[in-house]
């Protein structure tokens, strides 16, 4: 190959992980020696410099482009587009740009890398001008290189948000919904009670197991360590919870359990009927989230309703505020809380008299 030949790097379009392999230092490392020059050495610096001259990186028209909120779009970060709890979100998102300029672009964060840098492009390539995520589970790094870009104030968290970040959020009251839960178990008469879980690192799993932990001392409930089962919000969550529960001696059996989605509740039902039990005779079960098929479910699910329709919408409105000229320079951590409901249904009646 001639000298004067182009590289494989500059025969495609550079992105900024690109840069930093070639400079050996993080995406954040040539965020930063971008957007604040002083904060980096000399040495660091220069290779940025090279490195970008060396790609092609598009970064001046990026920038400017940026500044001039050209792309005309959004990007929603969905964490697992299958689950049935995102629809009414979604619409509700779609319903708050439909009568702006903004074309709202979905992505499936379940096929990103799991260090979500790639994410940094749709900003720098000025293919986005905010970004609504609804994944809590964002990698440090992508957030970092957001924060240290300057476009950290055009985020927006709606359901999940991201606990170490100031990011404005819309979240349902996830710690009044699991007291609602535990309350009407408790008014029916429950008092041996379990809670099946959501994923560990999840900030919704967090709000509602420790709301669950404060009605048991309010109510001065009994408490086993066996009636906390870790789930994952899914179907086969609540199957392999029907199972833990069928394993322990009848006489701990709890009288009701509390489910931290719907799909677990779903799914804890059907194995509890298959190994014969009744629900809500032997065993009563309330779910988290009342996604549409929660009422023709059988039995029918009480479960707490979220109106994510609204979510979707409030996180449109909060997204277009910062986009707009009002919104320019803000970085307040602005959190907007969705009232939740009990939905009363047929899987939950009284416990049996022993």
């Amino acid at each position: 190959m001639h000298d004067d030949e182009p590289t494989n790097l500059t025969q495609k379009v550079a992105r900024i992980q690109d840069v930093a392999r070639l400079a050996g230092v993080s995406t954040a490392t040539v965020s930063r020696a971008i957007s604040n020059p002083g904060l980096v050495s000399e040495k660091t610096r220069d290779a940025v410099k090279n490195a970008i001259l060396a790609t092609g990186y598009r970064l001046n028209q990026s920038a400017r482009n940026l500044r001039k909120q050209q792309a005309g779009a959004v990007l929603v970060l969905v964490p697992n587009l299958g689950n049935p709890f995102f629809s009414r979100i979604l619409s509700g998102i779609s319903e708050g740009f439909a009568d702006s300029d903004y074309s709202v672009l979905i992505m499936d964060t379940n096929h990103l890398p799991t260090d979500h840098t790639g994410l940094v492009d749709y900003f720098l390539d000025s293919r986005i001008d905010g970004m609504i995520s609804l994944d809590g589970s964002l990698s440090s790094d992508a957030l970092s290189t957001f924060v240290t870009m300057g476009v950290a104030d055009k985020i927006v968290c709606a359901c999940e948000w991201i606990a170490d970040y100031d990011l404005p959020s819309v979240r349902s009251d996830n710690a009044k919904g699991a007291q609602l839960a535990i309350q009407h178990l408790y008014d029916l008469g429950h008092r041996k009670i379990a809670h099946l879980t959501g994923p560990a690192e999840n900030v919704l799993t967090h709000e509602r197991k420790d709301a669950v932990s404060q009605m048991r001392c309010e109510l001065a409930l009994p408490m086993r360590s066996e009636w906390i089962i870790r789930g994952d919000f899914s179907l086969k969550s609540g199957q392999n919870a029907a199972r833990r529960f069928l394993e322990m001696p009848v006489e701990l059996r709890p009288t009701a359990v509390f489910c931290a989605s719907d799909e677990g509740a779903m799914g804890l039902t059907s194995g509890l009927l298959a190994a014969g039990l009744d629900v809500p005779g032997d065993v009563s079960v309330i779910g988290f989230d009342d996604i549409e098929v929660a009422e023709h479910f059988v039995p029918p699910l009480t479960t707490i309703r979220q109106e994510r329709r609204e979510i979707g919408i409030a996180a449109s409105r909060l997204l277009r505020e910062r986009l707009g000229p009002a919104g320019k320079g803000r970085h307040d951590c602005s959190i907007k809380m969705i009232d939740v409901a009990l939905k009363q249904r047929g899987s939950t009646a009284p416990p049996k008299q022993s």
